[in-house]
């Protein structure tokens, strides 16, 4: 199956020169790009020949990917358009690219300018490489397109790239938080376990009792897996924390009201809610205006989806 070149693009209300400047100044553009973590611009041989630079993509625990790129053309067009062209390569074997190529447009229109990018790479590690690369692609563009509404929200805005992707990924963490959460409590006390706790609660709050109340806490738990498996794809996660403000002092008063002497035990329902209750507090002041990669185009006019 022939691979699909990486396609991102965004409408930005700006002046070409700004979004000029955000991206070819290389202290600018490590800002907002998350595949560079630093730029660096070799000085050129003349005036006319390509601009080298040398580049470097943290990539956790220590590790970290170098490369080289060259800026192999720049092109003003009548209609006011610039195009600038890029080759690109690492010769590091922990990094699946081996070398690429791809461009970036400018395009004025009546509201501002779309910037887009289009690029391609080759692989290394023969069909293992294009088996990692079936994964790896899709979290490239993600990334591209991420990072491009990073930066239209820095020009449109004012708001740094790096106060952006605090909120983005702090917004993500307390995601992964409380999918764990509502994923664990769902499927460990409630359906492995059936705690006699979870039952005696709920018998205390209804009128069931035996077997109905551990089917009925079953029930319970796979709502709560559910409503965990909602935390990884609804978008809109303002929702959610706002949801789980409303929530959690009820879940924490009904608790009390099964068995008051829950509030003596270590790690109690008062505790341990009252901290989700100011996460979620915290998570939907963070997840204002997040920044998506949603926001981009990521199929070229005329490409079959």
């Amino acid at each position: 199956m022939k691979k699909k070149p990486i396609y991102v693009e965004i409408p930005i209300e700006s002046s070409i020169d700004d979004i000029w400047e955000k991206t070819q100044d290389p202290k600018l553009h490590e800002q907002w790009d998350l595949r560079f973590s630093s730029i660096t611009y070799l000085p050129k041989e003349s005036e006319d020949s390509p601009q080298s630079f040398l580049y470097e993509t943290k990539i956790g625990g220590g590790l970290k990917v170098a490369g080289w790129g060259k800026s192999i053309g720049t092109h003003d067009k009548k209609d006011g358009s610039k195009t600038s062209s890029l080759h690109f390569g690492t010769d590091q074997k922990i990094s699946p690219i081996s070398e690429g190529k791809g461009y970036w447009r400018y395009i004025p229109t009546d509201k501002g300018i779309t910037f887009l990018t289009q690029y391609d790479y080759e692989v290394r590690y023969g069909w293992f490489g294009r088996l990692l690369d079936f994964f790896f692609r899709p979290v490239m563009g993600w990334a591209t397109a991420l990072s491009f509404d990073v930066l239209k929200r820095w020009v449109e805005k004012g708001e740094t790239p790096r106060t952006q992707y605090v909120r983005f990924f702090s917004t993500m963490l307390i995601t992964m938080l409380f999918f764990f959460v509502w994923s664990y409590q769902g499927l460990v006390p409630k359906l492995l376990a059936k705690h006699p706790e979870e039952v005696s609660m709920f018998s205390s709050l209804s009128s069931m009792e035996g077997a109905a109340a551990v089917q009925a806490v079953g029930i319970i738990g796979v709502l709560e897996i559910l409503f965990a498996v909602l935390w990884l794809f609804y978008r809109k996660k303002r929702h959610l924390f706002a949801l789980q403000i409303l929530v959690f002092p009820l879940l924490t008063a009904s608790a009390l009201i099964a068995s008051p002497s829950m509030a003596t035990h270590p790690f109690n329902p008062v505790t341990f809610n009252a901290s989700l209750w100011v996460l979620s507090i915290i998570g939907f002041l963070l997840a204002k205006d997040v920044p998506t990669a949603t926001s981009c185009k990521r199929t070229r006019r005329g490409d079959s989806k």
